[in-house]
């Protein structure tokens, strides 16, 4: 049995994560920005404020063994800062290493990252992403989760602490929000989309296939000092994505064809453009690398991931 701090234990990832580990016989120290109101009371549970370079962790990481680093400022559709970049390293980069550098001083032995696939960049053409491709982070939060990973690396050889880097693409499950929320209420209401006919191809990771990745990476000697990226191992397009859902659900799918330049000029001129980007780019992740290093492959299937998310 392992002590493990996960930072963000009440955000999506983070809340499944210390579910799915408690369940092995894993001590979990939760730490939260702020306690929710409907948590228990615990000796486990830790309230650390704003995450930046100055927050206090010594006490929430008295005997830990592994820190799962989760909480981030994300990535935001709408950004209100005059210097995002400033903000996003406040939290990304200056919180995490100020973060690290405590847990190496308490004698955490190992220290879990989880970053961004958008570090390698923002999509693919005929080749997926690979953990050893050159990075190529292209907006301000990419930068400073990228900026994050070479101060962690460079701290775990100044230290002995050990360091893994987990760069994932877009994370479902039961409880999701954001865009895949959306998508899943338009497929319940049955609403007419014009996607039949999208030929991309996107790597995506339900939660359960990303926890037991963790899971080994808590463990796992060569684990130490890498770089993985990781998704579910069977790749989709936007329109196989929801003719998928659609079955999940019990539902019959309502796609319908309109040529892509169409769709790409009225998202451009409504000011949505990185919308048309996500729907019709294609983003894939290799993740050979994880079963040569670390034997782990996907414990869940697609369709069953979809299922539950639903």
């Amino acid at each position: 049995m392992s002590r493990i701090l996960i930072t963000g234990s009440n955000g999506f990832i983070g809340s499944y994560l210390a579910r799915y580990l408690s369940a092995d016989g894993d001590e979990i120290v939760n730490t939260y920005r702020h306690i929710p109101g409907n948590c228990r009371k615990s000796p486990n549970h830790f309230e650390v404020g704003e995450i930046n370079g100055c927050t206090q962790w010594i006490y929430a990481l008295k005997n830990v063994d592994v820190v799962v680093h989760l909480a981030a400022r994300v990535h935001v559709m709408h950004e209100t800062s005059t210097d995002p970049l400033t903000v996003f390293r406040q939290v990304n980069t200056e919180g995490t290493l100020n973060l690290a550098r405590q847990a190496s001083e308490s004698g955490v032995k190992r220290f879990i990252y989880l970053s961004t696939i958008k570090v390698n960049g923002e999509q693919t053409d005929k080749l997926a992403f690979t953990a050893d491709d050159n990075p190529n982070p292209q907006d301000p939060y990419a930068v400073s989760k990228y900026e994050a990973e070479q101060q962690l690396l460079e701290l775990s050889k100044q230290t002995g602490m050990e360091v893994v880097i987990i760069r994932p693409p877009l994370v479902y499950g039961p409880g999701v929000k954001g865009n895949f929320r959306r998508l899943i209420k338009l497929v319940n209401k049955s609403v007419p989309l014009p996607l039949a006919n999208i030929k991309n191809v996107r790597s995506l990771v339900s939660i359960e296939n990303l926890c037991s990745f963790i899971k080994i990476c808590l463990v796992h000697p060569q684990a130490a000092g890498e770089i993985f990226l990781v998704s579910d191992g069977y790749d989709l397009s936007t329109s196989e994505l929801l003719i998928n859902l659609a079955q999940a659900m019990g539902k019959k799918s309502f796609l319908f064809y309109i040529p892509d330049s169409t769709i790409k000029f009225l998202t451009t001129l409504l000011g949505r453009r990185s919308e048309y980007e996500r729907l019709f780019g294609s983003l894939q992740v290799d993740i050979r690398k994880n079963y040569q290093v670390l034997n782990w492959k996907p414990e869940q299937s697609v369709q069953m991931a979809l299922k539950n998310c639903v």
